[in-house]
């Protein structure tokens, strides 16, 4: 396994470039399809790019709060100190990888953004501790975990099509959580990858200590904090800034305000997340002016999304526009049974997710012609949803774009990570190829 490992590690390093440039040739590529495929005219096809390229500002927005606050959250003295503690408490390489899976893991469960940024800092944590441990793969490790945000509690699929008034409402109805992410199977296969990734994980450790990379200490950035008065006289501002009252009390009030969302009967989605996350790091900061510095060390975690995203946009505008992914989904529709859709769709989810890496955007667009087919060859609505959410969270862990805070934080370029994230990949689409079957024929 450790050959198979150096050998991915040896390809993506000589051939893999970086983020930006994947999205620009994915780009391209986009457009050379559309073009064979659909006859879309070579002007046609940048128009739609053009078009598209900021069709998703607001969903842009959505997740560059949602990592910068979950990234404040991690980064409270009350959290930050529990993770201090966790990453003292661990010995070796063999336990440092599964302590990362699993709050990688678990995090992502809970929440997709707080996940994705608790697991590349509690892996940074635990490369600063224990010697021996080679922090690429423990920045991979951590970011498996993410395979699991999309059946979990921030799933956006499953979400969406538990909500009153969603899109396709008139045609499946509502379908609760207890048929998606709190159904058997789905966590019958949570929990198998919280038992069995991180110690598959774990396998991949090098054994040689020359192809271990050790964490070099003086390449962590210090966190920063509110700059002190000196021997300036305190003014009121200045008091204002740094008072614990001004902090806890919007902090208490976010809060009250998400008790009373809650209370009368508001569903769960990434705004209601986004400000209780943003809210519960204010509380926990207190302090206004130690909550902007923290924010200022978080900017730097969604430079890349905020610069890359409008091309994933531009890409799905010519999805869409060209009609390429009505076309490239009915493929697998054709080819399917009623017990098969769900694979197929899982499949057909994961490879479109690698040209437009959006769960909410994707099911937009793909989520009627999934629908239909379910409809019409008799496929359980539910497993067809979700397998097309669980597709895009698996090829998450070769798709680029949503590495990039944990890269941002850890200092690894994607090439330093990529050859054991193809490895995962192969792991859990066993898992997932598996349990979209035995849900296919179950639910048919």
């Amino acid at each position: 396994m450790n050959a198979l490992a150096n050998f991915f590690t040896r390809l993506v390093n000589r051939y893999m470039p970086d983020p930006l440039v994947i999205a620009i040739l994915l780009t391209v590529l986009t457009m050379l399809l559309a073009v064979l495929m659909q006859g879309t005219s070579p002007l046609n096809a940048v128009r739609y790019w053009g078009d598209g390229f900021w069709d998703l500002l607001a969903f842009s927005m959505q997740m560059t709060v949602i990592l910068l606050a979950g990234y404040i959250l991690a980064k409270t003295p009350l959290v930050d100190g529990a993770l201090n503690r966790l990453a003292a408490r661990v010995k070796t390489p063999f336990m440092a990888i599964v302590v990362a899976t699993l709050v990688g893991g678990i995090g992502s469960w809970l929440n997709w953004g707080f996940g994705l940024v608790i697991g590349g800092i509690v892996a940074q944590k635990l490369a600063l501790n224990v010697k021996g441990l080679h922090y690429p793969l423990v920045i991979a490790a951590a970011y498996s975990g993410f395979a699991l945000y999309g059946i979990g509690l921030s799933g956006s699929v499953p979400l969406l099509i538990a909500t009153e008034g969603h899109f396709l409402q008139d045609a499946i109805g509502l379908i609760p959580l207890s048929e998606t992410i709190f159904s058997p199977i789905l966590l019958i296969t949570s929990a198998l990858i919280l038992l069995t990734l991180p110690f598959f994980n774990a396998w991949l450790h090098p054994k040689l200590d020359k192809d271990i990379v050790e964490i070099d200490p003086s390449s962590v950035a210090k966190p920063s904090a509110a700059p002190l008065p000196g021997d300036k006289k305190v003014t009121i501002a200045e008091r204002l800034n740094r008072s614990r009252a001004v902090g806890i009390g919007i902090g208490l009030l976010g809060m009250l305000y998400i008790a009373l969302y809650a209370v009368d009967g508001g569903s769960l989605n990434l705004n209601t997340v986004n400000f209780a996350f943003l809210f519960l790091g204010i509380l926990l900061f207190a302090s206004p002016a130690n909550y902007l510095a923290a924010l200022a060390d978080g900017i730097r975690i969604v430079s890349g999304i905020i610069v890359q995203y409008p091309f994933y946009a531009g890409i799905m505008g010519i999805l869409v526009s060209s009609g390429l992914v009505v076309s490239f989904a009915n493929t697998f529709v054709d080819i399917s049974s009623a017990q098969t859709l769900p694979i197929w769709s899982f499949i057909s989810g994961a490879i479109i997710n690698l040209l437009a890496p959006s769960g909410g955007g994707q099911w937009a667009v793909q989520g009627p012609v999934m629908v239909q087919a379910a409809t019409e060859i008799g496929a359980s609505q539910a497993a067809t949803a979700l397998a097309v959410q669980i597709g895009d969270q698996w090829s998450n862990m070769i798709q680029p774009f949503w590495i990039l805070p944990v890269l941002a934080i850890s200092g690894l370029k994607l090439r330093d990570v990529m050859g054991y994230m193809v490895l995962i990949l192969i792991y859990l689409g066993i898992i997932y190829g598996s349990a979209m079957l035995i849900w296919g024929y179950l639910g048919a």
